[in-house]
């Protein structure tokens, strides 16, 4: 008779595309159920961590459900910081992990239960009899509230026969949100006549926008107000018209762009939080500036708001558009008068492409890795001072193809096993990974992970300032001993090639020729690459000068 475990790994296989995980006795047997069920693929990590990371990265890719499994007690509590990041990225996935037995912890028990609840995510215990019932509750429950979900087996009915597998029924999840009642009507009609009126009108976008599919929507929207367009960092490629688009806003974004929006009078935000970096610390709009934010959160998210709508990003621009239309709105042509092209311009530093002291000036380096990547590519980025760098010189097509797993929970280190979600998810593309020299040595253990899983269809770029950057950028400025803030420099190069990888050290941009002929190589017939970028430390990111300033 089929195992409890056979039972979990059934209910999964009808749900999940790939798992992710690393072998333990606490996981030893589902994960036996699930390689002899032979339905859905796994992806060895070295990292309990990166296990939860690759299913992370994986979901922000394709937007599909991803399994990350661990044993119990160690393996779990390593999966902590990741699970931290996917509670607050609001990123669904399901956490396979082994637990206690049912007749109570051991000596070295600790409770995964509480450990996961303090993190913010749910746990769910599979009993003998409704194991399949419980891993359906865990993933409908993960895919409803947009969230990770801890799937637990404990150890001692892992074995136990459950009678025959139940077919796995198909998750019922909400519909999109839409506003309802008259007040709600009112509202959207108040948007509506407030963009017909506008004369400078800018339409800004997150990732909430692309995941309710709001792209045409949003596109649709801006051609009928003439609205000039931008995005927040995880947003970038929403909108389907380039031409009119200011970027990314915030301290990523150009100057000349940042100073655009400021001129708008009414602003119309979908799908994105307003954190502090992407509102420039609250710069972003200028007094007076008549901001409308359309979210599915239960109230607006920044003081500045004076209008919130509560609905789906895609069905709220639809019912705007519709009354637009309905009102002969015309569209305000300011968008037209704007020299785009000028105001994204950004600093690429001296044409050589060193800083003072001699080092490789990461916007020279970073301006030309944009020019040598091939455009069929997804950017992933560890956490870190450069995460200014790829968002700033390296476009890319849509939001599935840039991913920051680790800022929402402000962490570092999670840049390796990020590569191989992303590359399960885009096999066919170019991933780019963008991780600091800090970062890169506390993902280390899952560099394999990348190097094996993604081959020569990556690259990473190690920005290697011998220091945790952001940390002497602020609290060095400040009179604090930088002893602590700093790394001697480390041979990322050696230690790529160690594990398969070519590599090559980057002093001077005539170096990245190494980049320039891997990527004329075809992708089948080169190793994954990893570029050791020796930058210098005294050139501060944008984003991090605001950082200061509001730091005094």
């Amino acid at each position: 008779m089929p195992s409890v475990s056979a039972h979990v790994a059934a209910t999964l296989a009808s749900h999940v595309q790939h798992v992710f995980g690393v072998m333990g006795n606490g996981n030893a047997y589902v994960l036996d159920a699930l390689e002899r069920q032979a339905v859905v693929p796994y992806t060895a990590m070295r990292h309990e961590g990166g296990a939860v990371v690759a299913a992370d990265a994986f979901h922000r890719a394709s937007g599909g459900l991803a399994a990350a499994t661990a044993t119990y007690g160690a393996g779990f509590t390593n999966t902590l910081t990741a699970l931290a990041e996917a509670v607050q990225a609001r990123i669904p996935l399901i956490l396979l992990v082994g637990d206690e037995p049912t007749s109570g912890p051991r000596p070295w028990g600790v409770d995964q239960i509480a450990l996961a609840s303090a993190v913010g995510a749910r746990t769910y215990t599979v009993g003998r009899t409704d194991a399949a019932a419980t891993t359906m509750i865990a993933v409908e429950h993960a895919l409803t509230y947009r969230v990770p979900t801890v799937l637990a087996i404990p150890y001692d009915i892992a074995t136990r026969e459950a009678g025959p597998i139940p077919p796995a029924p198909q998750p019922v999840l909400p519909s999109a949100l839409r506003p309802t009642g008259p007040f709600a009507a009112a509202t959207v009609s108040a948007v509506a006549a407030a963009l017909a009126q506008a004369q400078r009108p800018v339409l800004l976008a997150g990732r909430g926008a692309w995941i309710a599919g709001a792209g045409d929507a949003l596109g649709d929207l801006a051609e009928a107000t003439g609205a000039a367009t931008a995005t927040t960092a995880l947003g970038r490629g929403v909108f389907p018209d380039e031409r009119y688009d200011l970027g990314v806003t915030g301290g990523f974004g150009a100057e000349g762009a940042m100073a655009a929006i400021r001129e708008a009078d009414t602003a119309v935000v979908f799908g994105a939080s307003l954190n502090q970096f992407t509102m420039r610390f609250g710069d972003l709009f200028a007094p007076g500036t008549h901001v409308v934010q359309v979210d599915v959160a239960a109230a607006a998210t920044h003081p500045h708001v004076g209008v919130y709508v509560r609905g789906d990003a895609r069905v709220v621009a639809e019912a705007l558009v519709a009354e637009l239309r309905d009102r002969g709105a015309r569209a305000s042509g300011w968008r037209e008068t704007l020299d785009l092209p000028a105001l994204r311009e950004r600093e690429h530093g001296s044409a050589d492409g060193l800083a003072p002291d001699g080092l490789l000036d990461p916007r020279a380096a970073a301006a030309r890795i944009g020019e040598l990547l091939p455009e069929d590519r997804v950017v992933v980025s560890d956490g870190g001072h450069f995460i200014g760098w790829a968002n700033m010189y390296w476009p890319v097509a849509s939001p599935d193809r840039m991913m920051m797993v680790g800022t929402a929970y402000q962490s570092i280190g999670l840049g390796f096993p990020s590569v191989a979600g992303a590359a399960v998810a885009h096999p066919a593309s170019t991933v780019v990974l963008t991780t600091g020299d800090g970062g890169g040595l506390m993902a280390l253990a899952d560099l394999e992970s990348a190097v094996r899983v993604a081959g020569g269809h990556a690259v990473a770029v190690v920005w290697n300032d011998a220091a945790y950057g952001a940390e002497v950028h602020v609290y060095g400025r400040k009179g604090l001993a930088e002893a602590p803030m700093l790394i001697p420099t480390v041979d990322f190069a050696g230690l790529a090639r160690a594990v398969g990888a070519e590599a090559a050290v980057v002093r001077s941009l005539d170096d990245l020729a190494v980049l320039a002929d891997w990527v004329a190589r075809p992708a089948d017939e080169r190793p994954f690459l990893l570029l050791d970028l020796r930058v210098s430390p005294t050139v501060v990111a944008p984003y991090q000068e605001e950082i200061v300033r509001i730091n005094g």
